[in-house]
């Protein structure tokens, strides 16, 4: 199979005795054309030493935040946004609590936090050790900020007891790897796609703005999942603290005016937008020079509608071209909508609401529908990873019934 020829996978090794698995896990994964990076934990050198296993990735193997004595480092970023895909095989009871909770103290648990691409996790550990409510509760944490389990198996353990808790075996760990790229593979190459994510700030002095409460995680999101299925990404991001993978190309943007205008000049040439982001409405009509004071017991500031991002490109929009809205309501959600579906000339929308407890601003997960002038699609609340590949799933159905 070739899914993952090209692909640069981090794989991240804790201290069990399935350590020495991992040898069978690279060659695996390099005889299908992969590039691999191992990160390893201190207790994973008690079990395989790193010298093995850079000779069979032909990298050095990173463990130490500081690789030397003279300032230089390893980057946890850096390798975050390099990874098509994460692997951490073997994972044990405390790296999946240390990844669960955040905790920070190691290399590979900052990579894992960093980490922008897929991660896959295949837990190994004692029968008993698996089974505690503590680890089980771990897990489902974990899967449900995205990260993909690969279940161990039951056989004979270590400590000598049989039951489950070996870790899977290496050919199928490759094998979910490669049918994980396999699924949606180059179902967008060759598609020029623009996404629009965060708010937008308007300033009203030098110091306030008006804006809105966006994080950018749902269009940063789709980015991601446009670029990982072969699509060239341009990503028109308000101001927002995330980062993006270096194969996606990003504009930032303050301003609704600022946004209006990458988007239009970026659609010209484009396939898709997918407009996600929560752009201002209004704007002040004359902004202040200087810090505005209190000097009375009120202040009516004057405000003039944005341009209409939506509207603009809808108007553009020409027949081989789609165009995706998003639509955050507060109130009779279906109609309102359904209304912008068409005053905006959209394909398709996505309704969310701020009903739904734990779902739009600042949260990892979502709760869709999506909109079209046929159907209605609704969708569990789930995280914004799997809600992206929902919300691309029907971008890709649009596609294949307009070729």
């Amino acid at each position: 199979m070739e899914t993952l020829r090209g692909k640069k996978i981090v794989l991240g090794i804790t201290g069990s005795i399935a350590a020495y698995k991992a040898c069978y896990l690279i060659r695996g994964l390099i005889k299908r054309g992969a590039e691999v990076q191992v990160v390893i934990t201190p207790a994973g050198k008690e079990f395989i030493t790193p010298i093995t296993l850079s000779a069979l990735t032909h990298k050095p193997v990173i463990s130490e935040f500081f690789s030397q004595r003279d300032g230089t480092w390893n980057s946890h970023v850096d390798i975050g946004l390099w990874a098509d895909a994460m692997l951490i095989a073997p994972c044990t009871a405390s790296t999946l609590g240390k990844m669960a909770n955040g905790i920070a103290d190691n290399m590979l648990i900052t990579t894992y936090l960093s980490m922008k691409a897929p991660v896959f996790i295949a837990p190994a550990m004692d029968l008993d050790m698996y089974a505690h409510p503590s680890t089980q509760q771990n897990l489902k944490r974990l899967q449900s900020y995205g990260n993909i389990i690969i279940e161990p198996q039951s056989g004979f353990l270590a400590s000598g007891l049989e039951g489950k808790g070996r870790m899977e075996e290496p050919d199928a760990i490759v094998k979910v790897l490669d049918e994980f790229f396999e699924e949606d593979k180059d179902s967008l190459q060759g598609k020029k796609i623009m996404i629009t994510a965060g708010p937008t700030y308007e300033k009203i002095d030098p110091v306030r703005f008006i804006g809105n409460y966006s994080s950018g995680k749902m269009g940063f999101a789709l980015a991601e999942e446009c670029a990982r299925r072969g699509a060239d990404v341009t990503l028109i991001s308000g101001p927002v603290s995330l980062e993006c993978s270096k194969r996606i190309k990003r504009i930032n943007v303050e301003s609704c005016n600022e946004m209006y205008n990458a988007a239009v000049s970026e659609f010209k040439d484009g396939d898709a937008a997918i407009l996600c982001a929560a752009v201002a409405d209004f704007r002040p009509k004359a902004v202040a020079e200087n810090k505005i004071k209190r000097e009375k017991d009120d202040l009516t500031i004057q405000l003039c509608p944005t341009n209409d991002i939506a509207a603009e490109l809808g108007r553009q929009k020409n027949d081989n071209q789609l165009l995706v809205g998003f639509a955050l309501e507060t109130n009779d959600e279906e109609f309102n909508a359904k209304n912008k579906l068409e005053r905006k000339n959209l394909d398709f929308i996505v309704l969310n609401s701020t009903r739904n407890e734990g779902t739009t601003f600042r949260s990892d997960d979502n709760q869709i529908e999506i909109i079209t002038n046929d159907e209605i699609k609704k969708f569990e609340k789930k995280n914004k990873k799997y809600v992206a590949a929902d919300i691309i799933n029907e971008l890709c159905n649009l596609f294949s019934k307009k070729s």
